[in-house]
């Protein structure tokens, strides 16, 4: 039996590719489903099930491509909700051959109400490993006040409690000794503080995971799950929907996507009020881009800032990417729906300055040069949780997470100096600013971290813990 875990690390995502004597599996697949057909046709093996652990809201499953490209039979636990596509919706407990190896769905309610987990039994009849989804993470449980945003009569209180009972009555009877393959690891917004770590015994996760702990009462549990959440990303809902309903072929989204566009192609659609999505270094983009874009690195996060930026998955893009990026771009944003890519500027910003157009730029300064500040007027875009931590005494907080309800902490009449924990963010904050009309914003190289560390800079004047202000 081989088990095997694909984590992307941009979306924090564990998919997993599962084998036994000529069949194989694949649990809660990307959208992109080339790389899982070829890695069952490299080992002479032909793709059986698709088990998707429950309607995910960050990503669009690859669930409906790879069926229709391998005939392979899609898996989902009980739900109320009817499907666009042809699908296998399970029974609780119900059992699935793959060659010696036998699959048994766990109904585990609680992220959503069609939320399962895969239980992985051997030819010997062990039961040897657990594909939890967004039931459990390692050091979490998925959040509950999702699948309203879809179906508003399930309160984020009735999925808790959900919650709570498929824990005890479901995860926590099973042996210690199971491996736990979660749907997530750090960085991801389907739970609160989710581990590094991608995978666990489900023995130390009883010992560690505050959800697993039996002297919980249910109504502890239930307030420290609500406990601490934050609004979820606008796009959730949608790609919720696209995984319920189906969607475009992954192959035609990336075809239109990557549409090569003359400058004067990409003015004109500029001009008609498509925003240009700029996916250059943060160095590379400050120093001349086309005036109005917004800069999101494909190096970064990516995906995960699209969907917090532009928040609505219909919203049509012009891209400027870097030389041979341009399919891997097109192919990052449709993971999370973004599929109205209306093509990118061929030769670049190199092409648009041959031409004589307009770039404008954003100024950078050094970490040496924050101790000659005036705190007041430092931002500082991380999260709350982040700044609340640690922070320059007396910076501005104003998390990118919710960009549009910063502007009035911005004077736009003078100098303002902007940073993150590392600088890519605060480019992102700049760029979307700056298109807004606010000229002065200045962008700290090497956010934080580097302030932190540089020679020059008195850490102990200018970064102070949150318990000691």
């Amino acid at each position: 039996m081989k088990v095997e875990q694909i984590y992307t690390g941009c979306l924090a995502h564990g998919a997993y590719y599962l084998e036994s004597n000529g069949e194989a599996a694949i649990i809660d697949p990307l959208r992109e489903v080339q790389p899982y057909i070829d890695m069952a046709n490299e080992r002479g093996v032909k793709i059986k099930y698709v088990f998707e652990t429950h309607f995910h809201a960050d990503f669009v499953s690859g669930h409906v491509d790879l069926a229709k490209k391998t005939g392979a039979t899609i898996v989902i636990g009980p739900t109320g909700l009817t499907p666009g596509y042809e699908v296998l919706i399970a029974e609780d407990n119900q059992e699935f051959k793959l060659g010696d190896a036998t699959i048994r769905l766990l109904h585990t309610p609680g992220h959503t109400t069609e939320s399962s987990c895969f239980l992985l039994i051997d030819e010997d009849g062990k039961e040897t490993s657990i594909f939890t989804g967004d039931t459990l993470f390692i050091g979490d449980v998925g959040r509950p006040d999702l699948a309203q945003k879809v179906i508003a009569e399930l309160t984020q209180e009735k999925l808790a409690n959900m919650m709570f009972d498929s824990l005890r009555n479901k995860i926590m009877p099973l042996p210690d000794d199971l491996i736990v393959y979660p749907g997530h690891g750090a960085g991801s917004a389907c739970g609160k503080n989710l581990s590094k770590e991608t995978t666990d015994t489900l023995g130390n996760q009883k010992k560690t995971n505050y959800a697993l702990n039996p002297e919980l009462s249910r109504e502890e549990f239930v307030k420290e799950l609500l406990t601490g959440l934050t609004p979820p990303p606008g796009y959730f809902p949608d790609n919720v929907l696209m995984n319920i309903g189906g969607y475009e072929s992954i192959d035609e989204v990336v075809n239109h996507g990557t549409q090569a566009l003359s400058v004067e192609e990409f003015e004109q659609l500029a001009n008609e009020g498509i925003q240009i999505l700029d996916t250059r270094n943060a160095d590379d983009f400050s120093s001349g881009f086309i005036p109005g874009s917004y800069n999101i690195g494909v190096e970064g996060s990516f995906a995960n800032w699209v969907g917090v930026v532009f928040k609505d998955v219909k919203t049509p893009l012009l891209l400027v990417v870097d030389e041979g990026k341009e399919e891997e771009v097109a192919i990052r944003l449709a993971r999370i729906g973004f599929d109205n890519a209306k093509g990118y500027l061929k030769g670049g910003i190199g092409a648009w300055l041959n031409a004589g157009r307009v770039i404008a730029k954003i100024e950078n300064i050094e970490p040496e040069e924050v101790a000659g500040l005036n705190a007041t007027e430092i931002v500082d875009v991380r999260k709350k949780s982040e700044y609340d931590s640690e922070h320059i005494v007396g910076a501005i907080n104003a998390p990118l997470d919710y960009w549009e309800d910063q502007l009035d902490k911005i004077d736009k009449t003078k100098k303002m100096y902007v940073h993150c924990a590392g600088g890519y963010r605060s480019m992102i904050f700049c760029s979307i600013l700056k298109s807004k009309g606010y000229d002065k914003l200045v962008n700290i190289r090497g956010g934080f971290s580097k302030i932190k560390n540089v020679n020059g800079v008195n850490v102990s004047e200018y970064v102070c813990p949150t318990t000691m202000l």
